[in-house]
């Protein structure tokens, strides 16, 4: 199966990040001087192709006149993760409890880079993956942030704590406001799915479940701006005005 980014900002920062792009796409009558200006250094080859032959490869969506063939993406493994955060004070590492929806991922490699975090793990198993679609949410933040994928969420979890990591899980049922941890620590942030939220066994296994206090009609959030608002409070703790 082929693999496929699309947009100016996602095609532009893979071109710098030097991701492995086999060829590009593009409408007529494109045009934008960064990404041209990158197209000729980088040597890639381009093809010109019609509207509708660019909806063929990606379907209707806003891809700006422009897709590129890309590489499969790669994931770290939690080791590598865990290794290359070794020497780093107080990591983040942000944890997706079976999330479906590429949005939801995209928004949430956007705050993870936006806020400084470390990284992202995912589960191999009934979780969206890397696609052009969560590439094109991130607005080229997929490029920058590490993505680790795991078998088993709980022995992941297991592994950061023996590696020092506190676990903080968001549950609306939780007792305790997200404002009142200190994240002056190794910190895993858990997110749970769209529609079930987080499982019973990582709960159990959380240090710490906090919830997001809401006064509106609504009594839940959607899992990227929950993941928003956990990863802007860490970054407020840290670095308090």
């Amino acid at each position: 199966m082929k693999n496929y980014i699309y947009g100016k900002n996602t095609l532009a920062n893979a071109l710098e990040r030097n991701t492995t792009i086999k060829q590009v796409f593009l409408i007529g009558n494109f045009q934008d001087a960064r990404i041209s200006k990158l197209l000729k250094e980088k040597r890639i080859k381009t093809k010109i192709v019609s509207s509708g032959e660019l909806n063929s490869l990606v379907g209707n969506v806003n891809h700006q006149g422009i897709i590129a063939e890309i590489e499969e993406y790669t994931y770290l493994s939690l080791k590598q993760l865990i290794n290359k955060l070794n020497n780093k004070e107080n990591p983040c590492i942000v944890v997706l409890d079976s999330l479906e929806d590429p949005h939801n991922l995209g928004a949430i490699l956007r705050s993870v880079d936006a806020f400084g975090a470390d990284g992202v793990i995912i589960g191999a198993n009934r979780s969206v993956k890397l696609n052009g679609t969560v590439a094109k949410v991130s607005t080229g933040a997929i490029e920058f942030v590490d993505v680790a994928m795991v078998t088993n969420l709980n022995q992941a979890i297991k592994e950061l704590k023996e590696n020092g990591y506190w676990v903080v899980a968001s549950d609306g049922s939780a007792n305790l406001d997200y404002r009142e941890v200190d994240y002056n620590m190794k910190t895993v942030l858990i997110i749970g799915s769209e529609g079930f939220g987080i499982s019973p066994l990582l709960l159990k296994n959380s240090d710490f479940i906090v919830k997001i206090p809401m006064v509106g009609h609504v009594n839940s959030l959607n899992a990227s701006v929950a993941c928003a608002l956990l990863l802007a409070q860490v970054y407020n703790k840290r670095n308090p005005l």
